[in-house]
């Protein structure tokens, strides 16, 4: 049977929230164990520069986030786990690429615009590249399905193009990649507005967060009077009812609404029973996250072997595309 080739990841700037775990490791682990897929998950260490970053906190977030990945039960048997910047063919067929995009098309794109008004002093070649970076991430696999929210939609587009313009311009055959959808790809943020983000502070719960942090964090989630006659279209209450629903679900959410429109929601019972469910989820994670910081030797060992599994399908990949733009070698 043929596989389809899955490629997805992570950037390192800090330790997984609920959010990355919903949104895109849930959905990893899903077709990991399908028969049907060849998964590669790697963490995304070189796109984590491409904003401004402390490097102590680099090298610390990279190993953390193989970690988080391993005890969320990412199986280095079944998949191959790496680090970017360890297989440096990406970076190598990134350039390639850029070859056949223009400036003009990086700068429309709506995440560049963002980024370079969040930094406006640090908007780098870096960053205008990153959709780039991130074609040759997934394309150097081949790969035809993507995880992941979205927000990256926009750049899963420019890979689909870089893939159109090689396969047009040089006779290579790249797919033009998916994303694959999970029911958790929006997770709101605790504060009642936009998605869970690490750069917005109290937004998230963190995979390690004990039951009294995942009470506290839970509880400045802004409410309302617990009673109306139609249920908020935004803010923090329809946070807590998708978490509910995502933890809980479906029937779960559907009595709270029922509650919201007729007697009403006592909000402090209704956090402590969504916290108790969410760290039911987080504990058996939190309890092999314990093991593997005991046997880092192991962590380590992952990361070297993924690295190698990974750069014989890049390398393959990165030769046939130097031999038709011109670089053929020995």
């Amino acid at each position: 049977m043929n596989k389809k080739r899955v490629l997805s990841g992570i950037r390192a700037t800090g330790r997984l929230h609920l959010g990355n775990y919903l949104g895109a490791v849930k959905g990893m682990i899903a077709l990991q164990d399908d028969p049907g897929y060849e998964t590669l998950y790697m963490v995304a260490d070189v796109h984590a520069i491409t904003t401004p970053y402390d490097i102590g906190k680099l090298k610390e977030n990279r190993v953390e986030v193989v970690k988080d990945y391993l005890a969320a039960g990412l199986d280095p048997e079944k998949s191959i786990l790496f680090m970017q910047s360890d297989v440096v063919e990406h970076l190598e067929l990134a350039f390639y690429f850029s070859s056949v995009m223009s400036v003009a098309r990086m700068r429309h794109l709506p995440t560049f615009k963002e980024k370079v008004k969040q930094y406006p002093e640090q908007a780098t070649m870096a960053l205008l590249n990153y959709p780039v970076l991130m074609a040759a991430d997934i394309l150097i696999y081949k790969a035809e399905a993507v995880p992941t929210g979205v927000d990256q939609e926009p750049h899963l587009e420019v890979a689909r193009e870089v893939a159109r313009k090689m396969n047009e311009r040089y006779g290579l055959e790249f797919p033009e990649p998916t994303r694959f959808a999970t029911s958790g790809e929006n997770v709101p943020g605790l504060t009642g507005e936009g998605k869970m983000s690490k750069s917005v502070k109290g937004s998230f719960i963190e995979l390690t967060d004990d039951l009294g942090m995942i009470k506290e964090r839970l509880a400045k989630v802004p409410t309302d009077s617990g009673k109306g006659e139609e249920i908020p279209g935004e803010g923090g209450v329809v946070a807590l009812l998708k978490l509910v629903e995502l933890f809980e679900g479906h029937e779960v959410r559907a009595e709270y609404e029922e509650r919201y429109r007729s007697d009403g929601i006592r909000y402090r019972e209704m956090k402590k029973e969504l916290a108790e469910a969410i760290y039911q989820e987080l504990a058996p994670m939190q309890k092999r996250r314990a093991e593997l910081n005991e046997d880092m030797g192991y962590v380590t060992e992952v990361v070297r072997r993924g690295a190698e599994r990974a750069r014989e399908i890049a390398a393959t990949t990165v030769s046939e595309v130097k031999e038709v733009m011109g670089f053929p070698g020995d």
